[in-house]
């Protein structure tokens, strides 16, 4: 599973604009948004998931905050979550995911 953590700038106009197209091309090469700036994508293995690393790098903003994690299918099978005090039913993932 490769989850991306991030934080963007979002003053200005232009930095906002950035920060949307930052987003977008997380979700046009496969990424899934988890919460605003937590996006998830499944890599079947550590290389997929280093050609993934290499093309996040190469696109992040000058502005900007990143931390790249890798974790099992099983961790992240005991994610738990909360909306307020109750917990929250996890959403099945439209394909495995892998972090990275």
């Amino acid at each position: 599973m490769g989850t991306l953590l991030f934080d963007l700038p979002t003053e200005t106009r232009t930095d906002r604009k950035i920060a949307t197209r930052f987003r977008k091309n997380l979700l046009d090469v496969g990424f899934t948004m988890f919460q605003f700036s937590i996006y998830l994508r499944f890599c079947p293995s550590r290389e997929n998931a280093g050609v993934h690393i290499k093309g996040t790098k190469s696109n992040l903003p000058i502005k900007s905050k990143l931390c790249i994690m890798q974790i099992t299918d099983k961790q992240f099978g005991m994610i738990e979550l909360f909306h307020g005090q109750k917990e929250a039913a996890s959403e099945t993932p439209t394909q495995q995911l892998e972090l990275f």
